[in-house]
């Protein structure tokens, strides 16, 4: 090799241990000495809990692999009792399938385990005997593409038309055949995911292959983790990515791993299914009738260590020097799959609206100075996270705004989530 060469190769690799620099470390904290974005979003976070978009919410913002911003507003309840505090936990809802289900599924790609291209029956068989679903791949599913049915009710099956549960699915004491536990003191019979998984299977699905939004296969893939490695989907992440990424507070089921309760955020007054106040156990109503654990809902998170994963997202795979997920398989999971179709949609990742820097604030989504590379996801409970690589921004907003009741949408009436980003661009010159 000559002197050119090896010049040429130090300088190369120089560049790209620069580039690269939050590749070596974990997320550090450098609060941004700002007081236009304090005072900005301090008076953002004032109105919305003034108006009841929720009784409090935390905000996390780094960029470059640094903390810049980590602020909690409110109360856990509208009693103005208890504060919200760093380190309490929420209830990610939708989040779930971005922070759990996902990269559990790019690692089985990176694994060979599971293919793209393949036809979805391959992993999940009695789909081979439905015509309308043998042929499907997933990549198509994914991508919300496939013309599946959005959701199912399957609370419907379990209550009477008088609001009581029907005997046969439910009871008030655990036993062998009713294992697995709902809520505090509700016991589903362990049969019961049988018949979720039939009526999946049997849902209708759409000739024609538009954008559709569904999260009816996210209640699959536990069980096709499970099936591909032999390991139950809440120990593979929690062992594949969790612990090793020094996230100790994603979990499933907070009040079975006695969280302090103090540190749970309450979601919503229940009238209708636990006829209660749900804090620590899950909000979404399908995951809670697999026993807290799914693929579309159920996680929890304090807002650093969901950091944490966004992080690893936003550095194309890597953490803290260890390498998670290939960046081929994070590119190409964050690419919009079929724009020709009107759809903005990675594989799994929520993405910007098509032509998305051409809208208002109102009309876009989820702002209009992210990048075209961004990704992230929504919940229903509130909760929002949002990846920029190009501008190495992870963005973390978390709230309660389904307290006391699920009709509540000031959060989205006041653009809340989008205001803020638009804080963040602008103070730190990132638009465009």
């Amino acid at each position: 090799m000559n002197t050119f060469t090896t010049f040429m190769l130090l300088c190369f690799t120089l560049g790209a241990l620069a580039q690269n620099r939050t590749f070596t470390a974990p997320l550090d904290t450098q609060p941004v000495t700002n007081a236009a974005i304090d005072a900005r979003v301090d008076s953002i976070m004032i109105q919305a809990i003034e108006a009841k978009a929720f009784p409090g919410a935390t905000l996390l913002v780094a960029q470059s692999g640094n903390i810049i911003f980590n602020k909690t507003y409110g109360f856990h309840t509208y009693d103005s009792v208890q504060k919200v505090a760093p380190g309490d936990l929420y209830d990610l809802a939708s989040v779930t399938k971005v922070t759990a289900a996902l990269p559990a599924i790019m690692k089985l790609i990176d694994e060979g385990k599971l293919d793209l291209d393949e036809k979805f029956s391959t992993y999940w068989k009695p789909w081979k005997r439905r015509k309308d679903k043998r042929d499907l791949t997933l990549r198509e599913i994914l991508a919300h593409q496939a013309g599946l049915e959005p959701y199912i009710v399957f609370l419907n099956d379990v209550l009477k038309e008088d609001g009581s549960f029907k005997r046969r699915f439910v009871r008030s004491e655990k036993s062998r055949r009713f294992s697995v536990e709902t809520y505090n003191g509700l016991f589903l019979n362990k049969r019961f995911v049988r018949k979720m998984y039939r009526k999946i299977n049997r849902s209708e699905v759409s000739e024609e292959k538009k954008y559709k939004y569904s999260g009816l296969t996210f209640l699959l893939y536990p069980q096709i983790v499970e099936n591909l490695t032999g390991i139950p989907y809440e120990q593979y992440v929690q062992e594949n990515f969790y612990t090793p990424l020094g996230a100790k507070n994603l979990m499933f089921n907070p009040e079975k791993h006695h969280f302090p309760e103090s540190r749970i955020i309450p979601t919503e007054e229940d009238s209708v299914y636990r006829k209660a106040y749900v804090k620590g156990w899950v909000h979404d109503e399908n995951a809670s009738l697999l026993g807290g654990v799914s693929g579309n809902a159920g996680l929890f998170a304090t807002a650093e260590d969901l950091a944490k994963l966004m992080q690893m997202y936003v550095n194309m795979g890597v953490y803290n020097n260890k390498r998670y997920i290939s960046e081929a398989t994070l590119k190409e999971f964050t690419r919009v799959q079929y724009p020709e179709n009107d759809n903005r949609r990675g594989l799994g990742f929520d993405k910007p609206y098509l032509n998305n820097a051409e809208n208002a604030l109102p009309d876009s989504y989820p702002n209009p100075e992210v990048s075209a590379s961004s990704f992230g996801h929504s919940g229903f409970t509130g909760t929002f996270v949002w990846a920029d690589p190009e501008h190495e921004l992870v963005f973390v907003f978390l709230s309660n705004r389904v307290y006391p009741t699920r009709t509540h949408t000031a959060i989205y009436d006041l653009n809340v989530r989008p205001r803020l980003m638009h804080v963040f661009y602008q103070e730190l010159q990132l638009t465009k």
